[in-house]
């Protein structure tokens, strides 16, 4: 059965509208508390996330609509529940990060994304292939978001240690 050109808008309007709803959301939170964070140097410029998430959406759109019009009965079912589970993962990362302030929660949920994701190209790939290969950029840049959340965590830790110090090289007066 042939889908509209307008099921197909929905199918990649959904992501970019989740995102786009967290990042109004959370604005103001990027510019305080966020920017008062210690983060690690190799964190990117906040203007590059915008962009990068803005293109990971559309390709998730994309892979979910080839999905929906190819995939039959179970298989369909099956893969589009997980679709939805990460979108729903996805989405829930942003407020409990920026605006609840949970980074140990934002680590938990961002890792069970990873694994979902992994597990969706496992189902959409079997449905169409090229859906797959579009969600392998998202699953290789939330490998890194996780790395950078876990990070920021563990650097804003009220347990967190401060660097080991180097000792000083006591100089030996006898010894000249």
């Amino acid at each position: 059965m042939a889908m509209s050109w307008i099921t197909m808008f929905g199918w990649i309007l959904l992501p970019q509208i989740g995102g786009i709803l967290g990042g109004l959301i959370t604005a103001k939170q990027v510019k305080t508390w966020y920017e008062k964070l210690l983060k690690p140097s190799w964190r990117p410029p906040n203007a590059v996330f915008g962009p990068v998430w803005t293109i990971l959406y559309l390709f998730m759109g994309i892979a979910s609509y080839l999905v929906a019009r190819d995939g039959q009965g179970s298989f369909k079912t099956l893969a589009l529940t997980f679709y939805f589970i990460q979108l729903f993962l996805n989405w829930s990362w942003t407020p409990v990060f920026f605006g609840l302030h949970q980074l140990g929660a934002a680590v938990v949920i961002i890792l069970i994304l990873f694994i979902n994701i992994f597990i969706c190209i496992l189902q959409f790939w079997q449905i169409n292939s090229y859906a797959g290969m579009l969600l392998v950029p998202y699953l290789i840049w939330v490998g890194f978001a996780s790395a950078l959340t876990m990070s920021i965590w563990q650097l804003n830790s009220p347990y967190a240690q401060p660097p080991p110090r180097r000792p000083r090289p006591v100089s030996d007066p006898y010894q000249q």
